[in-house]
């Protein structure tokens, strides 16, 4: 089976092609993460004062809920639907790589969302979600929770934006340097 079928993209991940629900999954992550770092780090500076003072924990909180269960779905889909073989002008340092840093990207992505959750429930009130339901502080009440998972959430998302920046990098030399179609293979077409 080929990525066009009938001159649609399949869902599915083909042996040499990403299906189109992998790539909406990569697009909408990439989407969030970049929403949820721009608005963390501009949130952590507003006054008491100001209008989003209280809308952006809110905003960065739902948010991060969301990317949580787009990250769950992800990994389950990951595992159901394998991945395409790498193309033949990557190197076996380069796969191993690849893998590693998509693994990497997991746990940190997982790990920062639970240090989100340890902070945003550190008081022992639960999580509303645009609104829509709460989540429950399910781990509220060690000493110094708030700074500790603060701390840890601060650093872990330092290291995710390294990782980003080097991805990216890694996807733009594929393309520049190498002349492959890594990078083609996760744009929409």
């Amino acid at each position: 089976m080929d990525r066009i079928q009938g001159g649609l993209m399949t869902w599915r991940n083909s042996r040499t092609h990403w299906g189109w629900l992998a790539i909406l999954n990569h697009w909408l992550s990439v989407i969030l993460i970049s929403v949820m770092i721009a608005l963390g780090l501009w949130m952590v500076d507003l006054t008491y004062y100001h209008s989003w003072y209280h809308k952006a924990p809110e905003l960065h909180k739902s948010l991060g809920l969301l990317l949580f269960a787009l990250t769950l779905f992800r990994l389950f889909w990951r595992l159901k639907d394998p991945r395409p073989i790498a193309s033949g002008s990557h190197t076996n340092l380069e796969q191993l790589i690849a893998r590693y840093v998509h693994l990497l990207f997991y746990i940190l992505l997982l790990a920062i969302m639970i240090s989100g959750y340890l902070i945003s429930t550190a008081d022992g009130r639960s999580i509303e979600v645009f609104s829509w339901f709460e989540v429950p502080a399910l781990f509220a009440g060690f000493e110094k929770q708030e700074d500790i998972a603060g701390d840890i959430h601060y650093w872990l998302t330092m290291g995710l934006i390294i990782l980003v920046f080097l991805h990216s990098a890694a996807a733009v030399k594929h393309h520049i340097v190498d002349k492959d179609k890594t990078l083609k293979g996760i744009l929409w077409k």
